[in-house]
């Protein structure tokens, strides 16, 4: 039984990882594929192909998308937090900047849903610990950006508030998302995505013309696989990690994806940190760190309720 419960959380934690490295890699793939796809015809593209996966794996499984009119009204209102506008951003931003700097900027989303919780829905307590995070989460995003505002004002100041931006809005959509009760996790991932990709394809229409395009290879490819690997397996790994780890082991993907993202984008784009960034990487994991993993209970505590902290 123990060789067992083992091996299965060997597995899991195999996952966990895959989900570190497919959303870590996602950094590098946009920034391949904006090289030859302008921003918003490269995001309706990817929401797209991922929605209509995702609608298939539900099919599959024998899953259908809700039909009432005010939750597609909360699946688009989703979707402009979750992917239209981050995503957009993102992509835009990593015409102009590294994806090594753009994966260490937007990793601070548990940071800014902890700040605008504790500010606006006032929903989650808040304890010292979670508080260094946020110090130490913030100080590594003002040595990033701070420092670049005293030297350049120009496209690559602007781009790092623009993944900035995107931050808030995953945070905003992070506590949007916990209203999507009694529905499987999946529909609301489907349903986003696929809300997303019927207001970026107008968009690509009308601004980029991508019929006028002609896109590399490796820009193709990197969509490709943004949209299969990056999107729709990471949010199939993403909802059975949610049943087997908890919310609150999943979110330990936040900081593992920084370290791994970065790696990514340094070996794969012969990218490089400056010193600052570097300092600016370690302060964005630590605060993240502290924001994610859960403490420990005491004894006592963990007797008391059978041994069964941590599954909420």
């Amino acid at each position: 039984m123990d060789n067992r419960q083992d091996n299965n959380i060997v597995v899991e934690l195999a996952l966990l990882l895959a989900l570190a490295t497919l959303w870590g890699g996602s950094y590098t793939f946009i920034k391949l594929g904006v090289a030859t796809i302008p921003p918003i015809t490269l995001i309706a593209a990817r929401t797209t192909i991922a929605g209509l996966l995702l609608l298939a794996i539900m099919w599959v499984r024998g899953i259908r998308l809700p039909t009432a009119a005010a939750t597609w009204q909360r699946f688009a209102f989703q979707a402009v937090l979750n992917s239209v506008i981050p995503w957009t951003l993102i992509a835009w931003g990593e015409r102009h900047v590294d994806a090594a700097l753009a994966t260490i900027l937007n990793s601070a989303g548990p940071i800014f849903t902890f700040l605008l919780t504790a500010v606006v829905t006032r929903h989650e307590a808040t304890t010292p610990r979670k508080l260094v995070g946020v110090v130490a989460g913030m100080a590594g995003i003002l040595l990033i950006v701070g420092v670049d505002a005293f030297h350049d004002f120009g496209s690559g100041l602007v781009a790092e508030a623009a993944i900035v931006a995107a931050t808030i809005c995953y945070a905003c959509a992070a506590i949007f998302g916990r209203g999507f009760k009694g529905l499987d996790p999946m529909a609301p991932a489907a349903g986003s995505l696929l809300a997303g990709a019927a207001a970026l394809i107008p968009a690509s229409l009308i601004l980029e013309q991508p019929w006028t395009l002609s896109p590399s290879l490796s820009s193709v490819f990197a969509l490709l696989a943004l949209a299969t690997f990056s999107t729709a397996a990471a949010f199939v790994i993403y909802f059975r990690l949610i049943q087997t780890l908890g919310s609150v082991g999943t979110t330990a993907q936040a900081y593992l994806r920084v370290p791994v993202g970065v790696a990514i984008s340094v070996a794969f784009l012969g990218e490089s940190l400056s010193r600052t960034a570097w300092i600016g990487l370690a302060c964005v994991v630590l605060g993240v760190a502290a924001m994610t993993i859960p403490a420990r209970r005491p004894a006592s505590k963990r007797h008391k309720t059978g041994g069964k902290e941590g599954r909420y």
